[in-house]
């Protein structure tokens, strides 16, 4: 009989600890352990009772960070009493490192933060990760999980969260955990009613139920937020006229609505954009000052909540504001323009972030729909159809002609050619015989096999390249701006400076001290409002994009190139990146004097004009190019994956494989066989005609490279960019292709998850890398490089993987854009310096400092020329970026 116990389990601070405890506690003999993160606890099932001491011991494995503890076991209580060693230093430390390694303590004990043990520094390894470590790991990607929401900061490690929100520690928007796994459901065509999770038939009509994809809801999240920009768009246009039309000549808004009409207008059409569309922003504020996290939130919500409450008190109680604040009838300037404006432009980045965010995984819905949705079974001699989640290992599956494969399996009946372009980038079928390996999402040629399964569900090679992408979006944190690290001094410093100048304010002898100590306090913080510095990275940016789209180049992520002007590393794919993509006929040779060369390429176009084979598309595209009549065909036959068979005329012509030739008896001469191996050595693909039993000719089929490639890859080495080449493609066509390419570095035969890993092993040695590719097999790829790059005359996968797409598929865009970058985090820098200076400048000036020799105080209205210059100066340096040449 089986016995159940629960214990208390300490050290544990993330979902990393809960599984690592979970882990070596099964490691025990006939333990079942099962940890709760959120209790500390751990249900521990075994056949036999187990010892606290042997969990212990267990445990222990792990560095000594963890404890289980059974209150009622004097047994666990002695085993800590032992554990609880002296220090011949007298020195303690916690061993999660959580008050940081230099926090020593004189006494044992307990860790303050973490309740741990303390234990003696001699005996603690100082390299191991530290609490602060554990921040960083990524959400544990599982079915629990799918549809769940994370902190992309990981504030608090991988904690997931069952509604969408906020982040409780930094205010972050939480993002979603895609779901990795293809929703199926069966209806019937006739019977929209009839729905269920597997094949059938319609038990009304008997007709066979039709499978559909279960769609996802559109992004909510990314809807709410239009839909309030839009509101803050309709209440902000007004109030700015309203609040600087009489800046015009004339001053044609006061001659129509009187100032107290206008300013409740105004506030009426403020009060939407603060107290609703715009209010996440305010409680994002808070969140970062409770929290100590200060940011762009920070800022925001401090300088519009600062005009906000001006205006309101400005607006109630002018009285109590001096002379010096006031117009000439009396009223104190208004800043609600200010506050819905600046509240507006923030609320516009936070929409296209969120648009970015929700199409950040449609690269994983693109891979899932590459599966699948159903296999054939064949069991006792019959066959019947099942869904693809009930395929069991070793099952015998048909997979009829143009179908996917349905799993990774091995072929056990039949021939074929599978289309493997989605797995290795290369366009040209793979011949499959008895037992051969398919890879399941691959397609099929021209006739049907037989397969086995050998691995399902997440064990298949497409599974993981979904869950390779899906870990790799996630492992990229948000990269932190400039303004962010800037703020946490900044902020600061603004409110002491406004806090100190009401106090000195306050105190003075000057008539109505209180209220100039009130106003210039809030002066100081309107002056100090972050207008300028928020949209000094914003307008570059929506400039430099629209740059960038006007060139062939779509970025998707702002933050892309910020990340692409520090790269130094290129990686780049062979086909279709630095190649054409496609076959094209590079040389034909004659075998004999019987049939010229051009003979060949009409025979050899003739038999192939009925084959939808890339080498065939390659050579009917070159006999259409030299003008090449086609001759009729009779009695056509496809061999798969060998070649083709045919009479023209009164001749049988076979073109195909080397190893086709053998089959059908044909000769080939030893000078013929040296030909082919030359060719193949030069990266080419070899078909031979042989006409009436006899050889004729070979016809040789190369991807070249583009024209551009060339001479791009050598302006990235002179400027100081390591290129390197990951290719599925062979090791010697590799070494062919990068050499007259340039490349010093290339690496050749290479799965997704090699590319994924070479990225990682650069990234790992302190390069930063970009990568440019266009087939599915690069997605991994492109999502863990620092930047990824997809041309876009490749797959969907690819772009939707990457953040930065070609139009023009050409490796000329990748240098435009490697300029682009430059210009814009230069833009960017002195944006900021504009910010920044006017912020030194009139923020002392607000805050009085030259009332006492000149008797000047910076008045609302000066304040807001100064805040609308700074704007105006970073806007017209932003412009600047479309004069910048990236030829």
């Amino acid at each position: 009989m089986k016995e159940n116990h629960t214990y208390k389990v300490t050290g544990m601070t993330c979902n990393g600890c809960r599984t690592n405890v979970e882990k070596k506690l099964n490691e025990v003999p006939g333990v079942t352990a099962s940890v709760n993160l959120e209790k500390g606890e751990a249900e521990i099932e075994s056949d036999t009772p187990v010892s606290a001491t042997d969990l212990q011991d267990k445990l222990d494995e792990l560095g000594g960070h963890y404890q289980i503890h059974d209150d009622t076991s004097s047994e666990i209580k002695s085993h800590h009493e032992h554990k609880e060693e002296l220090s011949e230093s007298g020195q303690y430390i916690c061993p999660m490192f959580c008050e940081g390694k230099d926090k020593i303590y004189d006494e044992p004990g307990r860790c303050p933060v973490c309740n741990m043990h303390l234990r003696p520094i001699e005996k603690v390894d100082f390299n191991a990760p530290s609490h602060q470590d554990h921040k960083h790991h990524k959400p544990v990607q599982n079915e629990n999980n799918a549809g769940k929401y994370y902190c992309p900061m990981m504030c608090e490690g991988d904690k997931v969260y069952d509604q969408p929100g906020s982040c409780p520690v930094c205010g972050m928007n939480l993002e979603k955990i895609p779901d990795t796994n293809l929703k199926v459901e069966y209806t019937c065509p006739m019977h929209p009613e009839i729905v269920q999770d597997h094949p059938g038939n319609c038990p009304i009509c008997g007709m066979e139920l039709v499978p559909n994809q279960v769609t996802e809801e559109d992004d909510q999240h990314y809807k709410s937020l239009l839909k309030k920009f839009w509101i803050s768009v309709a209440c902000t246009v007004p109030v700015f006229i309203l609040s600087m039309g009489d800046m015009l000549p004339g001053q044609p808004v006061s001659q129509v609505i009187p100032y107290k009409v206008n300013a409740w207008i105004q506030l009426i059409l403020t009060l939407p954009v603060v107290f609703y569309t715009c209010w996440m922003f305010f409680q994002r504020a808070w969140t970062s000052f409770k929290t100590w996290n200060l940011n762009m939130f920070s800022l925001i919500g401090l300088g519009a909540a600062a005009a906000f409450i001006f205006s309101l008190l400005a607006f109630f109680f002018p009285q109590i504001f001096p002379a010096e604040l006031k117009g000439h009838h009396g009223e104190v300037h208004l800043y609600f323009e200010s506050v819905v404006v600046i509240l507006t432009l923030v609320l516009l980045g936070q929409v296209m972030e969120a648009k970015a965010h929700s199409k950040t995984n449609s690269a994983i819905k693109e891979l899932i729909k590459l599966s699948p949705a159903e296999a054939i079974l064949v069991e006792n001699g019959k066959e019947r159809k099942i869904s693809i989640h009930d395929v069991k290992l070793g099952d015998i599956l048909r997979v009829r002609a143009g179908d996917k494969v349905p799993v990774d399996g091995i072929v056990t009946e039949g021939d074929t050619s599978i289309d493997e372009a989605m797995i290795t980038g290369e366009p040209i079928p793979v011949e499959k015989s008895i037992d051969d390996h398919v890879i399941g999402g691959t397609i099929n040629g021209n006739h049907e096999i037989l397969i086995k399964a050998e691995r399902i569900g997440s064990e298949t090679l497409l599974a993981q390249i979904i869950q390779l992408v899906n870990n790799a979006s996630r492992s990229q944190p948000p990269i932190q701006k400039l303004t962010d690290r800037v703020s946490k001094i900044f902020v600061p410093a603004v409110i002491a400076i406004a806090v100190l100048t009401f106090i000195l304010w306050n105190i003075s002898s000057v008539p109505s001290s209180t209220a100039l100590a009130f106003s210039n306090m809030l002066a100081v913080l309107i002056v100090a409002c972050p207008c300028a510095l928020g949209l000094a990275t914003p307008m570059s940016v929506m400039v430099g994009i629209g740059k960038g789209a006007k060139n062939g180049i779509l970025i998707k992520n702002s933050e892309a190139l910020e990340k692409l002007e520090k790269a130094n590393v290129l990686v780049v794919d062979k086909t279709g990146t630095i190649t054409e993509g496609k076959p094209s006929v590079s040389e034909v040779v004659s075998a004999n004097d019987k049939f010229a060369e051009k003979d060949i390429l009409q025979i050899a176009a003739s038999v192939n004009k009925n084959s939808t084979h890339p080498l065939a598309q390659a050579m009917t595209d070159k006999a259409k190019d030299d003008n090449v009549h086609l001759l009729d065909v009779v009695q056509f036959e496809n061999i798969s994956g060998k070649g083709v068979k045919g009479k023209i005329h009164h001749m049988t012509a076979i073109l195909g494989t080397p190893r086709l030739m053998e089959e059908q008896k044909v000769e080939i001469s030893p000078e013929m066989r040296k030909k082919i191996e030359e060719l193949q050595k030069k990266g080419n693909s070899v078909s031979v005609l042989a006409i009436d039993g006899s050889i004729a000719g070979l016809v040789a089929a190369f991807d070249a490279l583009k024209k551009s490639s060339v001479e791009v890859i050598k302006r990235f080495m002179d400027e100081g960019v390591e290129v390197y080449m990951f290719t599925g493609d062979n090791q010697n066509t590799a070494d062919i292709v990068a050499k007259e390419a340039g490349i010093k570095h290339a690496k050749g035969s290479l799965l997704p998850e090699d590319k994924l890993k070479g990225i990682k092993d650069l990234q790992e040695s302190g390069k930063k890398v970009i990568m440019v590719g266009d087939g599915i097999n690069d997605a991994p790829a492109l999502t863990q490089a620092d930047v990824g790059i997809a041309m876009g005359t490749g797959t969907d996968v690819a772009i939707q993987s990457a953040e930065i797409t070609l139009i023009k598929g050409d490796l000329v865009g990748v240098h435009k854009a490697f300029k682009l970058s430059k210009a814009m985090l230069r833009n960017i820098k002195q944006n900021l310096l504009f910010a920044f200076l006017y912020n030194v400048i009139g923020i002392p000036i607000a805050a009085g400092l030259l009332y006492p020799s000149f008797g000047i105080l910076m008045s609302p209205m000066i304040a807001a020329a100064a805040m609308s210059l700074s704007s105006v100066s970073v806007i017209l340096n932003s412009l600047r970026l479309n004069t910048v040449k990236l030829d």
